[in-house]
């Protein structure tokens, strides 16, 4: 009894009490594009990025395709990126996850009237692994316990697709897990929705073009909510989904 009282009393309060205030110290989130200029015929940062979510004229940079690798920021002579711990990247637009020096942040999720009625104090999720590497899914695993607990909003990860009123689709959707995703979607009652979780998931990056994958899933179902990252951090997942319901921290 003792040694847990010193345990806890060393480690502090886990719990995060409201997630939007959170301040994940050392977590690479949103990058930043500075108003300053490109050095002249400089593409510095787009030969560095190994997913291609950089483009320029203007420099722009797609966070549905960025995997925070942060290798763009010491390759640009001018200092005009740099990442910040900013989580709150959540959309609910697929454009809306493109950020410029004019458009510094991704679109705000839009509140759902209809989902917040039908789900706000109770919404289900089913979460497939369709071929990711786990990142993403340890992430999802993680806003169960202690620290985030989504749990206490009413939101839980299910067993049975029977029992789901969303889909947690993770990983870029490989051939060999279309039908499983496909039948896992269409073992969930509806009203249902899909969140698209991590890069690979919205938009295959960095493994766009491979001929392991099978998204037509995604051309029949429209995401309700894209949660970006490699993987996302599970503030942004939690964030993103209580901004959709229109659910007070």
């Amino acid at each position: 009894m003792l040694k847990s009282i010193r345990v806890r009393v060393s480690q502090g309060t886990q719990y995060i009490d409201d997630p939007r205030r959170a301040n994940p110290v050392g977590f690479r989130g949103k990058p930043v594009i500075s108003t300053a200029p490109c050095e002249t015929g400089c593409g510095a940062c787009v030969e560095a990025c190994p997913t291609e979510a950089i483009t320029l004229n203007p420099l722009q940079i797609d966070l549905g395709r960025c995997v925070m690798c942060g290798d763009c920021a010491p390759t640009c002579p001018s200092g005009k990126l740099s990442f910040t711990n900013d989580f709150k990247l959540a959309s609910t637009d697929r454009d809306g996850l493109i950020i410029s020096a004019s458009r510094p942040a991704p679109d705000p999720v839009k509140v759902s009237e209809a989902l917040r009625k039908r789900f706000g104090r109770s919404l289900k999720l089913r979460s497939v692994s369709a071929g990711g590497c786990n990142g993403c899914e340890l992430e999802v695993n993680a806003l169960t316990n202690v620290n985030f607990d989504i749990g206490r909003y009413g939101i839980d990860i299910v067993a049975s697709p029977r029992h789901a009123d969303g889909l947690v689709l993770t990983g870029p959707i490989t051939r060999n897990m279309a039908e499983a995703l496909q039948l896992c979607w269409d073992g969930m009652p509806d009203p249902k929705l899909v969140i698209s979780v991590g890069a690979c998931a919205i938009s295959s990056s960095p493994f766009e073009g491979s001929s392991a994958l099978e998204r037509s899933f995604l051309d029949r179902y429209k995401p309700t909510l894209y949660v970006p990252g490699c993987p996302p951090h599970p503030l942004t997942f939690v964030c993103g989904v209580l901004d959709l319901l229109g659910i007070k921290s």
